[in-house]
């Protein structure tokens, strides 16, 4: 009787066992259960921390600060009408020079100029004081259909303006985990507007004009200032389910 022997060869410590794709800790490989969708691998990319603070501040400086210093010496030298004209010439003149300068006007600039416009025409072409009043909500209204008109296009207006304000750059192949979050914060962003619209109106019928220009600025700031907070950590929690990372430029 021939006895066969076995020979047993050690699997390299290298190669891959059938369910190592579903038992890696790599999120651009793992799929477990319950997940809806294969994370893709990627990142997206920043400026270095120094230069993310400059081009923020640049472009809030043109779409809000300069503007604001044209309003007040405008409205110093001849009221509020004259400080409304000021302000949305002023944004129109930066968009110009911006023309002329990189052949493109970023989209917070436009939208601080249409906005601007559209609050300056209530102001001179009634001179009602109850009409001045309103630009506070209708503007917050123009602001909400700019937003919910792109929600459901391929650049939803959050997107843009990430990737002009703060200079975020994304992954070089489509990722549809981040298409759904710019389309869904852009949501986001036109529900917070539509819901200070309405407020503002209900504190102009409710309370005395003192009282209701200084509620707007309060609800203005935290409306402002929640949809950027949520915004924030919605887009952090995003990266973690895609597996991407963020990726910091050199200075």
């Amino acid at each position: 009787m021939r006895l066969r022997t076995r020979v047993r060869q050690n699997r390299p410590a290298d190669a891959p066992m059938a369910g190592d794709a579903l038992a890696s800790s790599d999120p651009a490989v793992r799929l477990a259960a319950g997940d809806l969708e294969l994370p893709l691998p990627g990142h997206v990319e920043l400026p270095a921390p120094a230069r993310l603070a400059l081009t923020a501040g640049w472009n809030l400086a043109e779409s809000l600060g300069l503007p604001l210093i044209a309003y007040a010496v405008g409205e110093r030298l001849g009221g509020q009408g004259l400080g409304m004209a000021a302000a949305a010439a002023t944004v129109w003149l930066t968009a110009a020079i911006r023309k002329l300068v990189t052949g493109s006007i970023p989209g917070l600039l436009v939208i601080s100029g249409l906005v601007l416009t559209l609050q300056a025409v209530l102001v001179l072409a009634t001179g009602s004081v109850l009409l001045f009043l309103l630009q506070f909500p209708m503007a917050n209204l123009a602001l909400c259909i700019m937003f919910a008109r792109t929600a459901l296009t391929r650049r939803p207006l959050v997107a843009q303006l990430a990737a002009e304000v703060v200079a975020l750059r994304q992954p070089s192949v489509a990722h549809p985990g981040l298409d759904r979050f710019f389309r869904k914060v852009t949501w986001l962003w036109a529900g917070i507007f539509a819901a200070s619209a309405v407020g503002l109106v209900v504190l102009l019928a409710a309370e005395p004009t003192p009282v209701f220009l200084l509620l707007t600025t309060v609800v203005t700031v935290a409306g402002v200032a929640a949809g950027t907070l949520l915004s924030i950590l919605w887009f952090i929690r995003t990266l973690r389910r895609c597996g991407l990372r963020v990726r910091f430029g050199h200075a």
